[in-house]
């Protein structure tokens, strides 16, 4: 039988639990996410270094240029890994560490302000604790899995761990994207050239997979400019980190900031958006805060209870003429009365609104609930347009939104977990793809249970709410069934088991008084 082998978390978390006593433990993530970024970034140099040695160029080994070339940080010797690990049970090791962040940040500008400072110095670590630590991330391949967004992963799962209540944490509804969420939006909205933008960018995940989205389409990453903001000033510099070792140029703003009351991006306008927002955000903006906020022009100012409709807002005033934004939410959001009814009667009434998708339940860490995948566009209207190299012709779509129920849909992993398949994923870009293009009607059809074309007329008469399950056919299959005859079975067979119950009673009975006990 062979021996289950640990995910990366669980893995991360055994180890982490030896700190015991000597860390806090809302502190894991940090000691953890600064050496996985040490053995991710030397990973990444040891395997240009092979490159550059395979192709017989020994003698620029030590020299920067051939490194940045290709976007890879350039080490000096302190800072590899190599190194920290031969020092690893070395008084001084918590030095080292630091020493080696220090210097990487130091001698690459992309990470100014991204890395700890002085920090393992400081937490005064078992220096016993720290090497089984050191030992246990020594045996990751960080490079193993290319689409994996490891950075990202590990910090959603320690959030959850501990259920941290910090403004970036699970009891503000943030949740890390999973990748697969993120490739579906990404062959949905196909972002290969032009601005990318993301109100609440997190760890930068959207944007690693995006890129990831790019490469594997052959697109080019050089005709993607990226524009984000994170409130979190340990979340930013963790975005910053993210996606500097991955060699990804981003404008994430001069500092951390709210979206809502210190937008970095003001004048921006995106030809893609995609976001993860807090779901459900309480007490977003003070009762009488942001009320005249430009992005609000032309609707109802969004609820102060409840930011889904201010991040919606939001984004639409970022969209570019011909702009598309792929984001997700709390399914709260597709239904309900007062501003936010009256916002999305505005959205729907000014054919902002392309498809919504609701998304199978588990697919998130921290959180079960099934959230839905809004897409928006600014032009609905037919026309061609070439992407990355090929031409589609949209068909005329005003007017029209398209339902996908995907409820019932992934594979399970990790125990709970749930992802959407890459064939899955495939799947449900042809339909909305297909329903998009001038062909549709030899390639698109409504199928039961899973996808419905609905028209501005049936989203009037269901007072303009976009759940699914309002519009996408339900298949009876409890029709034909005669159920007063399968009531009389039911009762014929309830009544034969009662006699049967009765008459072993009876005999139980018996053989008790047989044997002279008296019931």
């Amino acid at each position: 039988m062979t021996k289950k082998q640990k995910s990366l978390e669980e893995t991360l978390w055994q180890s982490c639990d030896k700190l015991r006593g000597t860390v806090e433990p809302s502190e894991y993530k940090h000691v953890v996410l600064a050496l996985i970024f040490l053995k991710f970034a030397s990973d990444k140099f040891e395997q240009r270094r092979n490159e550059l040695i395979n192709e017989g160029k020994e003698k620029y080994l030590e020299i920067k240029e051939f490194y940045s070339m290709k976007n890879i940080f350039f080490l000096d010797e302190v800072s590899r890994w190599n190194y920290i690990i031969k020092n690893a049970k070395q008084n001084d090791i918590a030095l080292k560490i630091d020493t080696a962040l220090h210097t990487i940040e130091k001698n690459n500008p992309s990470l100014k302000g991204a890395l700890p400072d002085n920090y393992f110095s400081r937490l005064n670590l078992d220096k016993t604790k720290l090497a089984s630590l050191l030992d246990t991330i020594n045996q990751i391949d960080t490079l193993k899995d290319k689409e994996q967004d490891i950075i990202g992963r590990v910090y959603e799962y320690f959030l959850g761990k501990f259920a941290l209540k910090e403004s970036s944490g699970k009891g503000k509804g943030e949740f890390y994207t999973p990748k697969t969420i993120v490739k579906l939006i990404a062959e949905l909205i196909e972002p290969y050239k032009g601005i990318i933008y993301d109100p609440c960018c997190g760890t930068g995940g959207m944007f690693v997979q995006s890129m990831k989205f790019i490469e594997s389409h052959r697109g080019n990453k050089k005709e993607v400019s990226i524009y984000g903001q994170e409130n979190t000033p340990t979340t930013y510099k963790l975005a910053k980190m993210n996606l500097a070792i991955r060699g990804i140029s981003a404008n994430l703003g001069v500092k951390p900031a709210d979206t809502f009351y210190d937008d970095q991006h003001k004048d921006l306008k995106a030809d893609f958006i995609m976001a993860n927002p807090p779901f459900n955000l309480k007490d977003w903006r003070g009762e009488k805060e942001l009320l005249d906020d430009p992005r609000w022009a032309g609707y109802s100012v969004p609820p102060k209870s409840n930011a889904n409709y201010a991040w919606i807002l939001n984004m639409v005033s970022k969209l570019s003429q011909n702009g598309v934004a792929g984001f997700i939410l709390a399914n709260g959001a597709l239904s309900g009365g007062g501003d936010e009814y009256k916002i999305r009667k505005k959205l729907i009434e000014n054919d902002l609104v392309e498809a919504i998708i609701i998304i199978p339940r588990n697919t998130f860490y921290t959180t079960d609930i099934s959230v839905t995948l809004w897409i928006l566009n600014r032009n609905k209207k037919q026309r061609s347009l070439e992407i990355n190299g090929k031409f589609k012709k949209y068909r005329d779509r005003r007017g029209e939104v398209l339902f996908i129920d995907l409820r019932t849909w992934g594979e399970e992993y990790e125990k709970k977990y749930k992802k959407l398949t890459d064939s899955q994923i495939a799947k449900v870009a042809n339909i909305y793809h297909s329903w998009q293009q001038e062909d549709y009607k030899t390639t698109y059809q409504d199928i039961p249970e899973l996808c419905k074309s609905v028209d501005f007329k049936e989203l009037k008469e269901n007072d303009f709410s976009l759940v699914p399950s309002k519009y996408i056919e339900f298949i009876d299959r409890d029709s034909g069934i005669d159920f007063d005859k399968q009531m009389q079975i039911v009762q014929k067979e309830m009544s034969e088991l009662l006699k049967d119950e009765k008459k072993s009673q009876d005999e139980l009975i018996k053989a008790f008084e047989a044997i002279g006990y008296k019931i």
